[in-house]
Formats: C-alpha cells, structure tokens, sequence
C-alpha cells in the first residue's frame, strides 16, 4: 500500500511537472546568438585587404589607363582616377554605406547609418570592426566608379565626369551593391552568388562604360587615325600592381583570415594566369604575333572573370573560368567592337563587362561540389544558373537605362564633351593646364 501510495505522488508530480514545462519558456529556444567578438587575426587582414584595393585604383588603375592613352592625356586620367575615387570616398561616409548596408527595403538601404551615425570603433561586423568593414566596401565603390572613365577618355570634360561620378555611384552602385550583398537585398534573397563583385563591380562599370562611349561619341579621328598607347611600360606596371592589389578585392571578400580566404587567393592566381594565356594564345594564333598588351588585358580579363566565384569554386573550375574570360574578352575587343565600330577607349565593356558576365554565370555551374566547388544548399545547376543570369540581367538593365539617362542630365547641366579643338590640343593642357612631358 505504501509503494502504491508512492507510486501515485510520484505520478502526480510527474504530471505537474509535465503540465509546468508546458506553459514555461523553454530555455533552450530562447539561447541567445553568440555575442561577435573582435578577432584580430581577421582585422589584420581585412586591414592589409583595404590597403591593397586601394592600391589597385591609385597607383595601379591610374597607371594602367594612364599608360594606355596618347601622352597629351596622361595626366587627365591619372587626375580623373584620383578624383573619382576621393569623391566618391567621401559620399560613402556621408551616405553610400548606410544606401548600400543600413536596413531599407530589397532594392536600397535607408539613411539609418548616414555620416556614420552609431558606429563606433567598439562597433563590429562579425569579427572585425565596422569602421574596418565600411572602409573596405568603400574601396570597391571607389574602384568601380573609376573603372568606368575608361569607356570615354580623350574626349570628356573634367567637370562632367566628376557630375557624373556623384549621380551614379547614388543611384547604380548603391542600389545594386545592396541587392546583391545586403542580407534582405533581392538578388541576395534570390540566392544570386557574387563573391567579391561580379555584378556589382565589374558588369556595372563596363555597362556604364559603354553607355557613355555611346552618348559621347567617338574620338576625333577614330579609325582614321593611329592612336596607340603612349607608354605599355606603365600599363604593364599598372596591370601588375591590379594584379597584387586584387588578392585584397577577392581574398578580402572573405572577411576572414581562413580556409575562404585561402582559396579565393590561389583561384585569383590561376584563373588569371590562364585568362592571361588563352588571350596570348588567339591572339597570337589570330594575328601571328603575341603582345605585351595582350598579354595584360588577359591578365585583367581574368581577374575579373574569377571575381565573382573567388571563394566559391575549386581551383580547376577557376582556371576554366579565367581561360573563358580571356578568350571570350579578347573577341568581344577585337571582331565585336570593331563590327559594331563604337569607341570604347581602354575597352572597359570588352574586359570587364564581358568577363564579368562569364565569371557570373559560370559560377553557378562551377560551384557544384561535382566539379570542385564550394556547394550551395539545395544546389540545382540549372536553377543556379538561372539565378545567376537574372541578376546579369537586371545588372545590365538597371545600370544601362540609368546610367543613360545620368549621362544626359549631365550633359544638359555642364555639357558632356570638350570641344574639337580643346580634344585635338589634349585634355592635359586643355583641363588640367599641365604637360606631362617638358620639351
């Protein structure tokens, strides 16, 4: 009787304790997210990263288009690359990242972290600081916005650039960097992979690029005249130091110093050295002779092919991507451009648009874990594919009908074009009242 009478509270507390659990919150659904801690290691590199984009727009961008100009217009591009890119340094901190990172809606941020409100140097993102992160992310903004000068060199204003520079990167770069990278942009929500700037970067600048050759008009003496570059020597420096500089572009997207990191860098040496070789291999198989010019515009083609799937793709997949993207710009900056007979100057459309198409949508086959990739949940090629091509698609689109309609304001407010015997002079003396060589 004892054992049953036992056996009844012992049922009857089983019971309420049952009933209690029930009604009470249940601790382990409520376990909080780990707190971010600062981690050094990450924050050195993303330190060194920032430093090495940067590196790639001044010296190496500037070099790079400087040297591929006539020598009357070296120091106008050396000067549009510097100032393009402290302008637009200075409009992220005023409002780009808080457009680009702060909460809005799927398409663009809102002003919640304008002049940088609430961040702080204890601020972090993940594990390093935000002030480290935003300067990053500021690097790409700034490159992007230089890249695109070099559809249209030789012939714009000084002014019209620098207008130009300030509506786009407002309403074209911001906007798309937020689709694609903020955690509630569309293209992001799509499952639209670009690790370190495919869409972004490379298809808005050379879009961009294009419509501006388009809206400005060809040189004075374009396919009459011989316009070569004055001095491959410092492109050939120029494309080094990209090269250097882009380890922090794509290792860098990684945000880590780890296993990510470390396989965006050995695919950012392979693909480029393979882009750089298909392109030295027709153009060599297609004009009997290889060059030095050829041989860097692989090089760039590229890096911008493998921008896009850095971290994503297996080593073999990168140098797949980065031949692609060498053979396929090299077609586009010869038998295309010169069908369609427009004048894209340093061939930004040709090499960045081109291979960063390649590089988008190749990374949604190359990122099977079949092929050596990195693996997506519920991975479908075919879907993957598909997402990858509808964010190119409304990259292209949304950069090219704005970028159109910019230029046009532009042009209406201080004009787009020097005058003919301004351009014949060069922009060096013309804008600038320098020379870069005294005789």
């Amino acid at each position: 009787m004892t054992i049953l009478r036992s056996s009844r509270w012992a049922a009857a507390a089983v019971g309420l304790g049952a009933v209690a659990l029930a009604f009470a919150e249940p601790a382990f659904a409520q376990t909080p997210a780990p707190t971010p801690t600062l981690n050094s290691g990450d924050t050195a590199w993303m330190l060194v990263s920032t430093l090495l984009v940067l590196l790639m727009i001044v010296p190496g961008l500037a070099l790079f288009y400087g040297g591929l100009v006539r020598s009357k217009n070296m120091l106008s591009v050396l000067t549009q690359v510097l100032a393009v890119a402290s302008v637009t340094m200075i409009i992220w901190v005023i409002y780009g990242y808080s457009l680009t990172f702060g909460d809005g809606n799927a398409f663009i941020g809102n002003f919640s972290k304008a002049f940088l409100r609430g961040i702080t140097p204890e601020s972090l993102n993940a594990t390093i600081p935000e002030y480290v992160f935003l300067s990053f992310q500021m690097t790409f903004a700034a490159i992007t916005a230089a890249l695109i000068i070099g559809g249209f060199v030789e012939r714009t204003k000084f002014s019209a650039i620098m207008l130009f520079t300030i509506l786009w990167v407002t309403f074209v770069y911001f906007p798309i960097a937020h689709m694609v990278w903020h955690a509630d942009g569309y293209l992001m929500k799509l499952g639209a992979l670009d690790f370190a700037g495919g869409t972004v970067v490379h298809i808005n600048a050379g879009v961009a690029a294009l419509v501006g050759a388009l809206v400005i008009g060809k040189r004075i003496g374009y396919g009459k005249e011989l316009m070569p570059p004055h001095s491959l020597t410092l492109t050939m420096v120029g494309g080094a130091l990209l090269w250097v500089g882009w380890f922090g572009f794509n290792a860098g997207s990684a945000l880590t110093a780890g296993g990510v990191a470390s396989l965006a860098m050995i695919n950012t040496f392979v693909a480029t050295a393979a882009a750089a070789l298909a392109w030295l291999l027709v153009e060599w198989g297609a004009k009997g002779k290889p060059s030095l010019l050829g041989l860097v515009s692989g090089v760039v083609a590229g890096l911008v092919a493998v921008t896009p799937a850095a971290g994503l793709v297996g080593p073999i997949g990168a140098i797949v991507l980065g031949a692609l993207g060498g053979a396929v710009a090299f077609f586009f900056c010869t038998t295309v451009k010169n069908a369609l007979g427009y004048d894209d100057s340093l061939d930004v459309f040709g090499i960045h648009a081109v291979a960063g198409i390649v590089g988008s949508i190749g990374t949604g086959i190359f990122v099977s874990t079949s092929l050596g990739g990195v693996g997506v949940a519920d991975y479908s090629m075919a879907a993957q594919v598909w997402k990858q091509f509808v964010a190119v698609v409304i990259a292209i689109v949304w950069c090219g009908i704005v970028s159109f309609i910019l230029f046009k304001i532009v042009d209406v407010i201080v004009g787009l074009r020097v005058t003919a015997d301004r351009e014949r002079e060069g922009l060096d003396l013309a804008e600038h009242g320098e020379r870069a060589y005294n005789t």
